[in-house]
């Protein structure tokens, strides 16, 4: 890091400007514009994100108060309320969806471990609804008297980042997602119960990936053999059979695998479908266990960034602000690899929060720091 840069400017150095002009000249982003980019235009909402404003009102006088240091951290010559909801509302939202797309497939390659029990990918999937005020934001219906946006994501358990979000508004059922996943060749994709459709289960196995779900209490199932269980393991049952049923048989024609397991912790039993007929009984509920990351992550940034108060109304905006919390998300946790922080990604963002504005080198901040003291279920 250079010496007398803003803790801002050292983070945002890693933000590949190249790459997001690509995107820009692509989408005509910059299109007629003088003085007020896409790039600055990102690096304000990055700078909201990571000092939690409530308001585009609040980050705009943050910013302003700090105008004599515009250059400095990347905002450009005028930022106003105005010109920033207008980019917010006008310019192509697919400019921030595919760089922040980028920064995941480069958070995914920098943090890649082999730490997980289960060699391979290893994803769990899973939906969060974002309640939004229907007369606000009128164009994302919900219920009679309430507005509504779901965001589908791919989770990746080994890397802990978000490796695709969907985002659609809340009326949509979460089984339709299934259909726009990209499934990758030797997978595993977790799923709970609220996924059970066996035609879109079978086209999983059909392009050679393997899903893990838990079942529902009405299943038909008529089993073909058992495999030894050691029930000192919790595994109760593991059998390979078929769906019986008239239309379920149809949707999932191949053999499928049951397990019913006993968990001690929440001494409750759960019955669990996969295809894959290798792995052990145990390692199955390894991987459904693994689920809970998912919705971690949800409560993790709902608490941590922008993504409950918006700063604009438009859907344009709206997707806009999602796409820059997940670039946020991802700069943080490339910045704690590269700098070997060796913390949370909450952590890392809690110190950084307050130290913007700091010059002093962004992994000196990290030193002599009591971590004991922070008091967050962190799930990294």
């Amino acid at each position: 890091m250079n010496t007398g840069k803003y803790v801002f400017a050292q983070l945002t150095s890693f933000l590949p400007q190249r790459v997001f002009d690509r995107f820009v000249s692509k989408h005509d982003g910059d299109k007629y514009v003088k003085h007020f980019s896409c790039w600055n235009q990102l690096l304000c909402m990055v700078f909201g994100q990571l000092t939690n404003r409530n308001s585009l009102r609040d980050l705009t006088v943050i910013i302003n108060a700090h105008s004599s240091k515009s250059y400095h951290l990347g905002f450009g010559k005028s930022v106003s309320k105005s010109n920033l909801s207008k980019a917010n509302n006008k310019r192509n939202s697919k400019i921030f969806e595919e760089f922040a797309y980028y920064l995941i497939d480069v958070a995914q390659e920098k943090l890649k471990n082999d730490d997980f029990e289960i060699k391979g990918k290893v994803y769990a999937f899973d939906s969060s609804t974002i309640d939004l005020c229907l007369s606000v934001f009128w164009w994302a219906k919900f219920r009679k008297t309430k507005g509504g946006i779901k965001l589908h994501t791919l989770y990746d358990i080994t890397t802990k980042i978000p490796v695709f979000i969907h985002i659609t508004e809340a009326t949509i059922h979460d089984v339709n997602a299934m259909d726009v996943i990209p499934y990758e060749l030797g997978a595993y994709y977790i799923f709970d119960r609220g996924y059970v459709d066996f035609k879109r289960l079978f086209k999983i196995t059909k392009l050679s990936s393997f899903f893990v779900i838990r079942a529902k209490s009405n299943l038909k199932f008529r089993r073909i053999y058992s495999n030894k269980v050691n029930k000192e393991n919790n595994v109760r049952v593991d059998q390979i059979g078929k769906l019986t049923g008239f239309y379920i048989s149809k949707d999932y024609p191949d053999k499928i695998r049951r397990i019913k397991y006993y968990d001690s912790e929440s001494k409750r039993t759960f019955i669990y479908l996969t295809n894959n007929m290798y792995i052990t009984a145990e390692q199955v509920a390894l991987l459904y266990k693994n689920r809970w990351q998912v919705e971690l992550f949800f409560k993790w940034i709902k608490q941590h960034l922008k993504v409950k108060s918006f700063w604009g109304t438009t859907e344009n905006a709206v997707r806009i602000q999602i796409y820059t919390a997940i670039t946020t998300y991802c700069l943080v946790a490339i910045v704690g690899n590269e700098l070997k922080l060796e913390r949370s990604t909450y952590e890392i963002l809690q110190i950084l929060g307050v130290s913007l504005l700091d010059k002093t080198p962004v992994n000196e901040l990290f030193t002599n720091v009591d971590y004991n003291n922070v008091k967050e279920l962190d799930y990294n």
